[in-house]
């Protein structure tokens, strides 16, 4: 960041971008954001990845639901091949 708070900008071309992309992804981690240009014209915009929070996904307890189903006349693996056979 600049010494007024603003992000600072980088202005590279492709032929840059290709030949530093370890110093360009260093920069961008610092909080800067960089611009591709191609032919002197922006081509794309380098920023920092927002960061992902990943949860863990909890899935409705269905007990219940599978106990009301029947049970199955046919194992599931044997289905699926005779779905796959007919294909052929």
């Amino acid at each position: 960041m600049s010494a007024r708070g603003k992000k600072t900008m980088q202005k590279v071309s492709v032929r840059e971008a290709r030949q530093h992309i370890g110093r360009l992804l260093d920069a961008v981690a610092a909080g800067e954001e960089i611009v591709i240009t191609r032919r002197g014209k922006p081509a794309a915009r380098m920023v920092a990845a927002l960061e992902v929070v990943t949860e863990k996904v909890r899935f409705p307890d269905r007990s219940a639901l599978r106990a009301m189903l029947p049970p199955a006349k046919v194992p599931s693996a044997m289905l699926i091949r005779e779905m796959r056979d007919e294909r052929i």
